[in-house]
């Protein structure tokens, strides 16, 4: 026989009233309980739901269903959120971003995909049909001539002025900072904004390597792009992961509201993007001081695969989770 009302108040409210106090106790930060405390914080809370989803049940509208609703939202963030720590820009620098990069791999995944499926399809394509990728090329500004001028001449178009190179390089730069932006602020379109980035990025890749492939210029492109493109390429999927990570906890938030999902994410997100952001320095440096000079395309292969391995290896090494009991953990 289901209890009456005031039967459930009088047994229930020493838990409420101790939830209330854990609640009162950590003023917002659960690092100011003690370990037991945070134990008891947690069989408090399970219970305060039960009784929430009960008393939502058999007495709505009235005020101690209201005074339960309160208390969980109070205890929520307590019991759900991730203790914050402040960390050095040494410590993030050699461990936090490398942490960040690793720990969702399924959106690493998804943002390759992304990136790489659409590429590898118009690259075929364009390989196989030039005059419709011809058409297609003139659709952008980014490829428009291609087929007509190709690539640059890496042997007869050096460029050793220091000046010249700067100047590009801060260019290659900021363009690449801006395509890793977009790809992450896209997120806060719950993602659709992030694939239609990536994919976008895919398909001009894809369009510029088959028209220069199958106009014989394919020697000329790699010396051109491999240098800078391994790490520049990895750093683009990694801020579209970045996006993605905020636009699924936007689409779903899981057992949290969508603002304590936002937050949460949407922090991992930034450092994502500022880290990444940082690293396009070298892609520039590479673009603007290294691939200028006419690189042979072993030199230009051996340049490109270094960076991007040692970039992965410091995900694999550095990115390793926190041990119990180490900082931030």
């Amino acid at each position: 026989m289901p209890q009456p009302l005031p039967a459930f108040v009088q047994g229930r409210t020493p838990v409420w009233d101790d939830l209330a106090a854990l609640v009162a106790a950590a003023d917002g930060r659960i690092d100011r309980l003690d370990p037991a405390s945070v134990r008891r914080l947690g069989r408090r809370y399970r219970e305060a739901v039960a009784d929430l989803a009960q008393a939502r049940r058999r007495f709505p509208g009235d005020p101690v269903t209201d005074r339960l609703d309160l208390l969980v939202r109070q205890a929520r963030p307590l019991v759900y959120g991730s203790v914050t720590t402040r960390t050095s820009v040494a410590e993030f620098a050699t461990t936090g971003y490398w942490r960040r990069v690793r720990e969702r791999p399924v959106f690493l995944l998804v943002a390759a995909l992304t990136l790489f499926g659409p590429a590898l399809l118009i690259g075929v394509w364009s390989n196989a049909d030039p005059a419709g990728a011809a058409r297609v090329a003139e659709v952008s500004p980014l490829t428009r001539g291609l087929s007509d001028d190709g690539p640059r001449d890496p042997d007869t178009q050096k460029v050793t002025d220091p000046t010249v190179n700067t100047g590009f390089s801060a260019q290659i730069f900021t363009n690449n900072a801006r395509v890793a932006l977009v790809a992450f602020a896209g997120g806060l379109s719950a993602g659709v904004l992030t694939i239609a980035s990536l994919a976008f990025n895919g398909l001009v890749l894809g369009l510029v390597a088959g028209i220069a492939v199958q106009g014989g210029n394919g020697d000329s492109l790699w010396r051109l792009v491999v240098p800078h493109g391994v790490l520049e390429l990895s750093l683009i999927v990694v801020s579209g992961a970045a996006g993605l990570r905020t636009g699924w906890a936007l689409v779903h938030p899981g057992h949290r509201t969508r603002v304590e999902a936002l937050a949460v994410e949407g922090r991992a997100g930034v450092e994502l993007a500022l880290g990444s952001a940082f690293l396009l320095v070298p892609c520039g440096l590479v673009e603007g001081f290294v691939t200028p000079r006419g690189l042979s395309l072993p030199a230009a292969l051996a340049v490109g695969s270094s960076l991007g391995a040692a970039y992965w290896a410091l995900v694999l090494w550095r990115g390793r989770p926190a041990a119990t009991g180490e900082p931030g953990t």
